[in-house]
């Protein structure tokens, strides 16, 4: 099966400054790996369209985006101590945006896809960006699946090393959308217990403790994750498919191999026979491009 990789050069021009882990570097990495993995010429590459304000407006409320836009018009700055903007950084964003979308028009086309983009997005609530994000895309294309036709229900799951507490935010309140997250604990943003179970009971948070190894990890998916998404039994499968919880990230003490993100891969092909992917977190670079491989390879 071919698969389409949503990806455009103005991703790596969003400038978070000399030193800070969310670089372009990171998508690179992922882009040089698949363009010479032994299945690239199985990969269609498409150029994204960028998402619209009205659109951004399902989820986020106009003094956010309307601020993010005021801070990159002027040059840039800080969303907060950890989230750098440069002046483009808000129309990449909402390309990043569009991406996700994007992604949600070839799976319900009938094909898996693998969307690289930054800056990620599942830290970023309703009406603040932090975390590296800006905009909940993970979110807004779970809005966007439900509003095309014969889309019912919608399930994101989470497996960044981080609790995606801006998704969780944004969807929680939506009976239509599940939301499932593994994640260290505690860590940042400190989020994501599991006592946090949605308005409908839509929300699964497995936290887990640092230094969990692939055995462990995947026996929490296999007993909790696996069985929630099946009684879900979405429409649509969206993975916000962070990589930091590699044994080789940097930020971050979870100890999984990229067999282990191929694994939950070929899960989640249990549940629904086309996915879509998003980037969301992973901080070293050979940890990022096995691990685009090893899930894509999957896909295909």
């Amino acid at each position: 099966m071919s698969i389409f990789v949503l990806y455009h050069p103005d991703f790596l021009n969003h400038d978070t400054g000399a030193g800070h882990p969310e670089g372009p570097d990171r998508l690179q990495a992922c882009v040089s790996a698949l363009e010479s993995c032994e299945f690239s010429n199985q990969l269609n590459w498409k150029n994204p369209r960028s998402a619209t304000e009205n659109e951004l407006e399902w989820i986020h409320t106009k003094e956010h985006i309307k601020h993010i836009k005021s801070v990159c018009d002027s040059n840039g700055g800080y969303m907060d101590p950890d989230t750098p903007v440069c002046s483009e950084s808000y129309n990449i964003a909402l390309k990043a945006a569009g991406a996700w979308m994007g992604g949600v028009d070839e799976v319900i086309n009938g094909s898996s896809a693998f969307v690289l983009s930054r800056p990620p997005g599942h830290h970023a609530e309703s009406n603040r960006a932090m975390g590296f994000c800006l905009f909940s895309n993970a979110a807004l294309a779970a809005v966007y699946a439900l509003k095309q036709d014969g889309i019912n229900n919608v399930c994101i799951l989470d497996w960044d090393v981080h609790h995606g507490n801006g998704t969780q935010n944004i969807v929680q309140s939506n009976v239509d959308i599940a939301y499932v997250s593994i994640h260290q604990f505690p860590f940042y943003p400190g989020t994501g217990s599991q006592l946090e179970k949605g308005d409908y009971n839509n929300v699964l948070n497995i936290p887990i403790p640092i230094n969990l190894g692939s055995k462990e990890y995947l026996r929490k998916f296999d007993e909790n994750i696996f069985p929630f998404l099946q009684s879900f039994n979405p429409d649509i499968l969206i993975i916000s498919a962070g990589f930091d919880a590699h044994r080789r990230d940097p930020l971050a003490g979870i100890n999984l191999e990229a067999e282990d993100y191929a694994y939950m891969t070929r899960q989640c092909l249990n549940i629904r026979p086309n996915l879509l992917l998003g980037l969301e977190g992973g901080y070293d670079y050979q940890a990022l491009g096995d691990c685009s491989v090893s899930v894509v390879n999957e896909l295909v």
